[in-house]
């Protein structure tokens, strides 16, 4: 399972999302969510359905949460505006969190950990 945390949508964000879709469509052991963590009164459907749209996601939900402090079970950092958190069988196997938005060394970075969730 990989899932996605994001304060915004962005360039970068639609990028990983499209390459975590893909790998999914590849891989049908594989899943994935992205969760928005918006405030009240922000534009962020809009956003998704921009995000879904022009990257072409076919694979991974889109979802939102208007707690801007993010999802109490998963103890995310306040002061990363990207969190993406990888487990398999109950287990974490990858976490890593980004201030600002996500660099290509980045998003190489968090595709190379997929390989730690797949059943082989």
């Amino acid at each position: 399972m990989v899932c996605v945390f994001a304060r915004k949508t962005s360039e970068p964000l639609a990028s990983l999302v499209k390459q975590i879709d893909s790998k999914i469509g590849e891989n049908k052991s594989l899943k994935g969510f992205v969760v928005l963590l918006a405030r009240k009164g922000d534009k962020a459907e809009e956003g998704l359905e921009k995000l879904a749209t022009s990257a072409g996601i076919k694979h991974v939900p889109l979802t939102l949460t208007r707690d801007p402090d993010g999802v109490p079970d998963y103890e995310l950092s306040r002061e990363a505006d990207i969190t993406v958190v990888m487990w398999s069988h109950h287990a974490v196997k990858a976490a890593r969190g980004f201030k600002g938005d996500l660099t290509e060394d980045d998003i190489r970075a968090i595709l190379s950990d997929l390989p730690k969730v797949l059943d082989k």
